[in-house]
């Protein structure tokens, strides 16, 4: 039987929360809080959070069949996961995601660091984080801002660290699961096609491109990422 996981990044609410649409629309689904994501510390690279991902769901009976569904950092790690153990793995949906590491400015990073010492810093990373989300509905986007504050920029930061370290270069060719990738055409912090890099190299891969949507297509556009993702899981059987 198959089972949905999803796996959030260091945005939207840097927790689980930023699924809460899928978690409503397939009730038997899974997205738990990664390491360091509200509680914890969080792990220092994509393979460590993806086996304690592989732990978490074996120790609830769940190691076959997986679809894994995730965005930024999250993406990496159900990337990392098919790889490693393609086996469990039925099927992926990612986000945001690249399969080398991505450009980013190093005042990006220093940023987090500065918010997390500094009110006046701490208060524009919150506009920052509310910018971002400015394609989701009002509400929601309060209460993920919330969680932004709950889980903090020095998390963020080393979310960012680990993402930027991510390269799986080499063996993104020996990919057996099928994939679905979903790209926000509106996304304010895009800085390459990163996507289209792996649909190239991924035959047979699906690319989606999402228009009104930005960095979380999953949701920005929950009802349009839902009606993609049951459109994959019927063709994955």
């Amino acid at each position: 039987m198959t089972q949905i996981v999803f796996i959030h990044g260091p945005g939207a609410g840097g927790c689980a929360d930023s699924y809460i649409n899928q978690l409503y629309h397939y009730p038997n689904s899974l997205a738990p809080n990664l390491p360091g994501h509200l509680d914890g510390a969080p792990c220092s690279s994509v393979e460590r959070y993806t086996e304690w991902l592989r732990g978490w769901l074996h120790a609830r009976g769940h190691h076959r069949d997986l679809v894994l569904s995730g965005f930024t950092l999250g993406a990496c790690v159900a990337l990392q996961y098919a790889l490693d153990y393609p086996e469990e793995v039925k099927g992926l949906a990612l986000m945001t995601i690249a399969m080398r590491p991505k450009v980013r400015r190093p005042q990006d990073l220093q940023f987090r660091l500065d918010a997390a010492e500094d009110e006046a810093t701490y208060e524009k990373w919150l506009g920052m984080m509310d910018g971002i989300m400015h394609f989701v509905e009002p509400d929601l986007r309060a209460h993920l801002l919330q969680r932004h504050r709950e889980v903090g920029p020095v998390a963020q930061h080393s979310d960012l660290v680990v993402i930027d370290r991510f390269d799986v270069r080499d063996r993104i060719h020996t990919l057996e699961s099928p994939l679905m990738l979903i790209r926000g055409v509106d996304d304010p912090l895009s800085t390459g096609d990163y996507e289209e890099e792996i649909h190239r190299a991924v035959p047979g891969s699906k690319l989606i491109k999402m228009k009104d949507a930005g960095h979380f297509p999953m949701v920005e556009k929950p009802d349009e990422f839902n009606a993609a993702l049951d459109d994959f899981l019927n063709e994955i059987g």
